[in-house]
């Protein structure tokens, strides 16, 4: 089989669990252990930590539960560690290692990637248009955090120079895997498919168990959650890659669990556009080999854009979020009217008080399915919690939102039971400025015991995205023969955000099934059908991809978040939930493949 190197997935994000570091050092017989701890919301929710200590900005989670613990085992296994825990503050992040170390007497060679915080040069670098939606750019003075999207580069040159332990800051995801791929077995940068291949091994593990059973459509299928395994993968010298888990772990490690992370978050499919390589996973091939063993093979890859993604979040008013438990009869109405009228109460106080009104408001009855718009099938229940979001340019009126929330519990509805914890809070909106930047603009360097480095950025000819895969077959049954399937029936799907955006990869249960799904999922009918989450969208639109390779379909609905993540009012403003709902969608189908449906499920 020729070298294989063994790496492990033991975080995805900065809540993740404590148990995947140990699990994983104890059982999964490691070359490398990664983590991945930054989004969009994490940059912005780290700066404003080091707005008040300024030696924080990093993951302290990482330095003071995952590296405390497990420290003396990867030292004793020989397992070199990536991970971008080091926020906005790599270097401070080192040294808190370096100390926890020492106080058990031990040592690491740490290095260290800096270049990717912008902030110091906010000024210079804002202007440019946002690259997704056109939208002007803010004012630099209101930047929290301003990140370039590094690569792998100066991870495998770190790891070169002799590092065991590499921390970064703001890098793609996906890079901390790349990294040691390219400096075990020396591809080049201009090795495109295996670059892409190693990126994708990547963004297989950067989500820590999504790829082992976590989330995954078929949920009672997945053994002990409370065990589940984290993800390893066992990468050979072609790029090609064996997903799969610590034995006797709980989870589940299957073709499909693997597909749905490999359409996880991705807009376009053929171009899903990295610092080292632009990506092509249509043809993306998922096989079992044996129990909890997926092999994935068929990355395509051509040179990158020669720019870095900037990311720059920036504080734009003033939010609030408060719930309100209502029981009873006409629960959902009775919510809904009796928040509606703490809003017109709130609205009149404000005018009183020569204040504009709440320039966004949004009322939600948690258990009447309010998200799901005109498909909900629960508005009559009996009890529901009503959660009210507001908007303001000024704190002071979330001032007076707060005052006057709790009222109701005794001069409106019935059955409203009242809130018994503390008041809500105040909360920045945070929202998300992207665009791009020449790399040449943006030095990158590399220190390792006290030795500093400049990575010097590769360069290549940036190549033309290809023209879009061809349609593929799609069969409407005969409306003799034609019988209603949910979606969920047909097929796998899995649903992440993209800014003030989602995307849907619906991965068909059996290659029969796609010509079904195809002819009902067209890019109208998926809009009709989330047509509620497009409120308030200037320009909203479904873009529908085709996945060959994994029998799928991929769908990108543009605006559809109300702004995302902490600048969107909504329950699901990380689109956790949207493959489920439109799993629940019924396409036509022939009555004469309803055994093989069945079957499927």
């Amino acid at each position: 089989m020729g070298k294989v190197i063994r790496i492990g997935g033991a975080g995805g994000f900065l809540g993740d669990s404590q148990t995947a570091a140990p699990q994983l050092l104890a059982g999964g017989d490691l070359d490398y252990m990664v983590l991945d701890y930054l989004a969009e919301l994490t940059m912005s929710l780290l700066a404003r930590s080091q707005a008040k200590t300024p030696s924080g900005g990093y993951a302290r989670d990482f330095t003071d539960w995952v590296w405390k613990d497990n420290m003396a085992a990867l030292k004793a296994g020989g397992v070199k560690l990536v991970t971008n825990a080091g926020g906005l503050n790599p270097r401070a992040c080192r040294a808190r290692m370096e100390e926890l170390a020492a106080e058990v007497g031990l040592s690491f060679r740490i290095a260290i990637v800096e270049g990717d915080d912008l902030r110091p040069r906010a000024e210079e670098l804002s202007g440019s248009a946002e690259m997704f939606t056109g939208t002007a750019a803010p004012d630099p003075a209101r930047t929290l955090s301003m990140n370039a999207y590094l690569g792998a580069k100066p991870i495998a040159e770190a790891l070169a120079a002799g590092a065991e332990v590499v921390i970064t800051g703001r890098v793609v995801d996906s890079a901390v895997v790349l990294g040691p791929l390219v400096h075990e077995f020396g591809w080049a940068w201009d090795d495109y498919d295996r670059l892409s291949a190693g990126s994708l091994c990547g963004h297989v593990l950067e989500c820590g168990a999504q790829a082992t059973g976590g989330l995954f459509t078929d949920w009672e299928k997945v053994p002990d959650w409370a065990h589940i395994g984290y993800p390893i993968a066992e990468c050979a010298a072609d790029g090609t890659f064996v997903v799969t888990k610590v034995p006797g772990t709980g989870g589940l490690c299957v073709p499909a669990t693997v597909a749905e992370q490999i359409l996880y978050e991705v807009g376009d499919p053929q171009s899903y556009h990295l610092p080292d390589v632009a990506c092509d996973f249509s043809h993306v091939k998922v096989e079992a080999l044996g129990p909890d063993r997926v092999r994935v093979s068929g990355a395509r890859g051509r040179a990158p854009s020669g720019a870095y993604k900037i990311c720059q979040t920036y504080q734009d008013g003033w939010r609030i979020l408060a719930v309100m438990p209502v029981m009873g009869r006409d629960a959902a109405r009775k919510a809904e009217r009796q928040a509606g009228a703490v809003i017109e109460r709130v609205e009149e106080l404000l005018r009183n008080r020569n204040m504009p009104p709440f320039r966004a408001t949004r009322i939600e009855p948690l258990g009447a399915e309010y998200t799901y718009g005109a498909q909900s099938r629960a508005r009559d229940v009996r009890e529901v919690v009503c959660k009210i979001g507001v908007e303001h340019e000024d704190r002071a009126a979330l001032d007076v939102f707060m005052r006057e929330v709790e009222s109701p519990s005794t001069s409106m509805s019935v059955g409203t039971t009242g809130w018994f914890g503390s008041r809500p809070a105040a909360a920045p909106v945070v929202k998300i400025h992207s665009f791009l930047v020449d790399r040449a603009r943006i030095p990158v360097t590399v220190d390792l015991g006290g030795r500093n480095f400049v990575c010097a950025p590769q360069t290549a000819t940036p190549v033309p995205d290809p023209a879009p895969i061809p349609v593929g077959l799609a069969a409407a049954p005969a409306a003799t023969e034609a019988v209603l399937a949910p979606l969920i029936s047909l097929a796998w799907a899995r649903s992440g955000d993209k800014g003030d955006a989602f995307n849907v990869g619906v991965i068909a249960r059996r290659p029969e099934f796609m010509p079904y799904i195809r002819a009902a999922l067209s890019e109208a009918a998926v809009q009709a059908f989330f047509a509620h989450e497009f409120e308030g969208a200037a320009r909203p639109q479904v873009r529908r991809y085709e996945v060959p390779g994994l029998d799928a379909l991929n769908f990108h609905l543009l605006q559809s978040l109300g702004g995302g993540q902490m600048a969107s009012l909504r329950i699901d403003p990380l689109a956790k939930g949207k493959a489920q709902q439109l799993l629940d969608m019924e396409i036509p189908v022939p009555a004469s493949m309803m055994n093989a449906i069945e079957a499927a499920t």
